[in-house]
């Protein structure tokens, strides 16, 4: 199945055209014609049958032939990690993410960032691509990019999870994790987290956790960390 977004359309939608884009590509690049059917999504776990009933190229209008609405995961996955120097593991983790299933995602700068600076559209491209690309019908939410001090000053729903390389009193992920709770982890940067990072992290209710026995990339530590939430609660 091929999936379309459109984040403009809900249960009350009877009919609606795609953009210009989305249109030159139904129609010129996929070929669609009139009387084809589209399946499509609005991010939020509503899954559109449609079928075309305009195949013009500058706007390709569908009507909506029946709805599915996929059941909301019972926890929701929120990890906040530090960009990476090279952007290309951050978008990989982005995708793979999206891919397992991951509900929110927040880009934070740490004391031992080595970037400051993040591309966000790119960012919600690779998302959306990861999500069509698997047929998931929920879009994960990318936040904006804030400091490492602004996001702990945030109340965060359910369990609060740091994970940082301290040789330091850790329990395991699965150890403190409970089904269908909430969660939220941090991930830092290259460099891990800084001394007083932790400590403020400590301070503000979040508990240290040990991804395993190796020492992890930063990319890889989210998307392990992301991995386990998800399985441990299927």
């Amino acid at each position: 199945m091929q999936l379309f977004f459109n984040p403009n359309i809900d249960e009350t939608t009877e009919s609606f055209s795609f953009d210009k884009e989305e249109s030159r590509h139904i129609i010129k690049v996929l070929r669609k014609k009139d009387a084809d059917i589209l399946h499509v999504t609005n991010g939020s776990g509503l899954l559109f049958e449609t079928q075309i009933t305009l195949a013009s190229d500058n706007k390709c209008i569908v009507e909506v032939l029946n709805i599915t609405n996929a059941e909301k995961p019972k926890f929701h996955l929120h990890l906040a990690v530090a960009p990476t120097k090279m952007n290309d593991r951050f978008e990989w983790f982005l995708e793979k993410a999206t891919e397992i299933g991951i509900q929110e995602i927040t880009p934070i700068f740490c004391d031992r960032s080595e970037r400051k600076v993040i591309n966000r559209d790119r960012f919600e491209k690779i998302i959306l691509s990861a999500m069509k690309q698997c047929n998931e019908t929920f879009l994960p939410k990318l936040n904006e990019a804030i400091s490492f001090k602004e996001f702990i000053k945030q109340k965060q729903n359910g369990l609060q999870l740091i994970a940082h390389c301290e040789e330091t009193d850790k329990k395991s992920l699965k150890e403190v994790l409970k089904p269908n709770e909430d969660v939220t982890i941090l991930i830092g940067p290259e460099g891990d987290f800084s001394e007083k990072e932790i400590a403020l992290a400590l301070e503000n209710n979040y508990k240290p956790v040990t991804l395993g026995n190796t020492r992890l990339r930063t990319e890889t530590a989210a998307v392990v960390a992301c991995h386990s939430v998800v399985f441990f609660n299927e």
